[in-house]
């Protein structure tokens, strides 16, 4: 069990053959369906209307009063939906996926899953420029169109869609049942928290959900995209790997002397006399003997 368990980190020999998923009906038709929620929040919003005055009455609640045990892990509880953590903790997640399984195709969905987050949050919250619960100035304003960015929620939509993206890229059918069980157990937690905390209304974290839940459901779209990406990725890699190869192979080596090494010290030829050594004592005797025998000569 051990070993089968650790084999199923290892790298797969082959790319596996991975079904792509498809924009069905169903799919079309949840799209659909959020589109009009997504659409009804806002508009009440606007009007004014009793999802305002819940908004009110919750904010002045003050849930952070009314337990603050909580409030200790419920401030740690939230990280689960900023960008930052979530969105390192899976791509490294999904960089081992792409790397066991010889695809950029995980990567490039979260890109793109957070690419279209982005845009769709960030103009709705720069255009409807809503103040939160602690900058609110009138009671019972939607508090709108006032320099704020706080609708929809980030938390909540970012919660979504950095733990559904897991469901759905997951390969079984039961991996994906969990998965997006767990995805949306944290999504909901990550919301509910950031009211109690009194960061957003209850109507922004609603909001959030029906963006991040969009995103999801529209990734079918990109697919294609996100296919041409990673050839093109790929093709660029293999481009790269090919010009180092062969500047390696134009790099001249250093000549070699035929018929192997040479010794450092050259060898005396056949035939060469021995020069002729003498110890230092002898040459001193020798020299100092040497005057003396030219004296008796004179």
């Amino acid at each position: 069990m051990r070993t089968d368990i650790f084999a199923r980190l290892d790298r797969e020999p082959v790319p596996p053959k991975i079904e792509v998923p498809r924009m069905t009906r169903t799919r079309l038709a949840l799209f659909g369906g959020t589109s009009a929620f997504y659409l009804l929040i806002v508009v009440a919003v606007l009007l004014s209307t009793w999802l305002v005055t819940l908004d009110w009455k919750i904010m002045l609640f003050r849930p952070y009063q009314q337990w603050p045990e909580l409030h200790a892990f419920l401030d740690y509880y939230v990280v689960l939906g900023q960008r930052g953590p979530t969105a390192v903790m899976v791509a490294a997640w999904l960089g081992w996926r792409s790397w066991r399984q010889h695809t950029l195709r995980p990567l490039l969905c979260l890109g793109a899953a957070l690419l279209l987050l982005n845009v769709s949050v960030g103009a709705v919250k720069l255009g409807l420029g809503r103040l939160g619960p602690h900058y609110a100035t009138q009671v019972g304003s939607p508090e709108l169109f006032a320099g704020g960015d706080i609708f929809p929620s980030g938390h909540t939509a970012n919660a979504v869609v950095t733990w559904g993206i897991l469901a759905y890229l997951a390969t079984t059918p039961r991996a994906r049942r969990y998965l997006s069980a767990l995805s949306a157990v944290v999504a909901l937690g990550v919301g509910l928290t950031t009211v109690y905390l009194g960061t957003h209304w209850l109507s922004d974290v609603l909001l959030g959900w029906a963006a991040g839940l969009l995103v999801l459901l529209a990734l079918p779209w990109c697919e294609p995209v996100i296919a041409v990406a990673e050839e093109w990725v790929l093709a660029q890699r293999d481009r790269i790997r090919e010009g180092l190869r062969s500047r390696r192979r134009l790099v001249p080596s250093l000549p070699v002397a035929s018929g192997g090494p040479r010794p450092v010290f050259p060898t005396r030829p056949a035939g060469a006399e021995e020069p002729s050594r003498e110890s230092v004592g002898t040459a001193a005797r020798s020299s100092a003997a040497r005057p003396s025998s030219d004296r008796l000569t004179a």
